[in-house]
């Protein structure tokens, strides 16, 4: 196909503003035009949630030959919805980019994750999903490997050959692109979040609390996955389905629920 006809979808959790959604329009420039359907404010752990008892408000911000840009009041599953519902309703999306996150979405994170929840969300519409997040918080973080490697995987996927419904959780280490050793494909660690709330006062003596925790890996001397590739330097590439079933389980509890 004709680079010229193609079309990619980019939303974040992270707001239309960020830094790593500037770094992901640079990443899908190149391969087609480009349609930004991003939230207004930061979703971060949104997950695959849905506005359902507020209005939602769509603005355009930027508008080009190959890229227009919208800020939407929803969630990041919102915005693709908006995309795909009403936006793009009468087009043809040939990828969802989400990210590029600030912050790894690896392992249990993937379940909380609102890049990942719009990803996810981008393959309910048959259509090839890339979650990209990079391993660093900071607001000015650098992308520069992060748009490399994004390249390399959009171009792959677009190039063909790939099974639909695919989902992709991407996430690159913090380097410079010589510093990153390639890409892993491998699976999701398994592990937790050990949260703990602080409890504050305001100025009235009303309680509030913050949220903080620390992730524990559930599986330390394991190589193959995730967690182990960002540790050594790779780049994790972890295919993502949305069936829960736990099958082990079925056979077990056939025996007990009769």
């Amino acid at each position: 196909m004709n680079t010229n006809e193609r079309l990619i979808l980019v939303t974040n959790d992270d707001g239309y503003a960020s830094k790593g959604l500037a770094a992901a329009v640079e990443v899908a420039r190149g391969f087609g035009r480009v349609v930004v359907v991003a939230p207004e404010t930061t979703q971060s752990g949104m997950s695959q949630a849905i506005t359902m008892y507020n209005p939602l408000y769509l603005r355009r911000i930027r508008e080009e030959h190959d890229l227009s840009v919208y800020a939407f009041s929803g969630t990041p599953v919102d915005c693709v919805k908006m995309a795909f519902d009403c936006l793009l309703r009468e087009e043809r999306v040939d990828l969802v980019l989400s990210g590029i996150n600030h912050g790894s979405n690896s392992a249990v994170n993937v379940l909380y994750s609102g890049t990942m929840g719009a990803a996810i969300e981008g393959s309910f519409y048959g259509c090839p999903s890339i979650g990209l997040s990079l391993d660093d918080h900071a607001a000015d973080a650098d992308f520069e490997a992060s748009v490399l490697y994004g390249r390399q995987i959009v171009g792959a996927v677009l190039d063909g050959g790939v099974e639909l419904p695919l989902c992709l959780n991407v996430n690159v280490p913090v380097g410079r692109p010589d510093e990153v050793k390639g890409l892993r494909l491998c699976r999701q660690n398994r592990g937790f979040w050990r949260e703990e709330f602080f409890r504050r006062e305001d100025p009235r003596g009303r309680e509030y609390y913050w949220l903080t925790g620390a992730f524990v890996n559930g599986e330390p001397e394991a190589t193959d996955t995730d967690e182990w590739a960002l540790a050594h330097g790779y780049v994790s590439v972890v295919p993502v389905q949305v069936d829960l079933t736990d099958y082990r389980q079925l056979g077990a509890l056939g025996k007990v629920l009769k």
